[in-house]
């Protein structure tokens, strides 16, 4: 049987466990109602946004942004985006293995957000064109360099994590075009039309447009990361959360083996008196 001060000591540290569990549990809470109002706000702004380019689009295909003269390589481009440390429960395991079941090198290039996911990829043996760390804070994120790499593909998928609820997370991708224009039907409707007769554009109408595409793929790739860190922040706070459960039902069984002890030495304590009252007694 353990000591007393064995006892105690470890009570004491599973009080700390539970301590610094509802600190990270209160914390990842905090952050998915921040990036939640963020999202929400970003996709307010790609609405008006795409109400002023679908009056003015010189193209009916949306060209990321691109010049008439960009080079356009004929592959398409896989972004993977995962965590960047290994916090993060098995979701982005599946979330690899789920890419590199459809991933080809001969048709694919792959870029990778994230360390978790850049060190999962090495230990498959899958070679990445480009690695990415995950931005820390959660507003003001730049996305540019992602951007350049997308306009340079003819099309890209984006897999990511994505926010169910609190306790449940999934996998997702999604083709950007279609994401974009998917965000767009949310957008309001009205027969106002843009043109370079009624309007003065400068440089021109294809110039307002490109410059207009390459901030809707702005949001739409720091929405997709945002989903994707809202998915984590809420699978932190179910580990935290099953931790804690798991620190407390501890906590209660050190209780109790803590009373047990005490309950032996005061009893063995007794013992000795009693046998030495005895020894007491037939000496005399």
């Amino acid at each position: 049987m353990k000591s007393l001060i064995e006892v105690a000591e470890e009570q004491q540290a599973m009080q700390s466990v539970l301590g610094l569990t509802s600190v990270f549990e209160g914390l990842a809470s905090m952050r998915i109602a921040q990036v939640k109002d963020q999202v929400l706000s970003s996709q307010h702004f790609f609405n008006e946004l795409w109400n002023i380019y679908s009056k003015i689009r010189v193209n009916k295909e949306f060209s990321y942004g691109r010049n008439d003269q960009d080079k356009v390589i004929e592959k398409n481009l896989f972004i993977v985006i995962t965590a960047e440390g290994g916090f993060s429960g098995d979701i982005d395991q599946k979330l690899i293995n789920w890419m590199v079941d459809q991933y080809d090198s001969k048709a694919q290039d792959l870029v990778i957000v994230g360390h978790h996911g850049a060190l999962q990829l090495t230990q498959l043996g899958v070679p990445f064109k480009r690695y990415f760390k995950l931005p820390v804070h959660d507003s003001n994120i730049n996305v540019g360099p992602l951007i350049n790499l997308v306009k340079q593909y003819r099309s890209t998928t984006v897999f990511y994590q994505t926010y169910v609820t609190l306790m449940v997370q999934d996998i997702k991708k999604i083709e950007l075009h279609r994401a974009i224009e998917q965000a767009s039907k949310d957008a309001d409707k009205d027969s106002e039309i843009i043109s370079e007769e009624n309007y003065i554009f400068e440089p021109s109408a294809q110039g307002v447009a490109s410059h207009m595409e390459s901030t809707m793929l702005q949001i739409t790739l720091t929405q997709t990361i945002l989903d994707s860190k809202l998915a984590q922040y809420a699978s932190r706070f179910r580990s935290m959360r099953s931790a804690s459960e798991k620190a407390d039902d501890t906590n209660k069984l050190l209780k109790m083996e803590y009373n047990r002890t005490k309950r032996f030495i005061a009893d063995e304590r007794l013992k000795e008196v009693v046998n030495g009252l005895r020894k007491a007694e037939q000496a005399l």
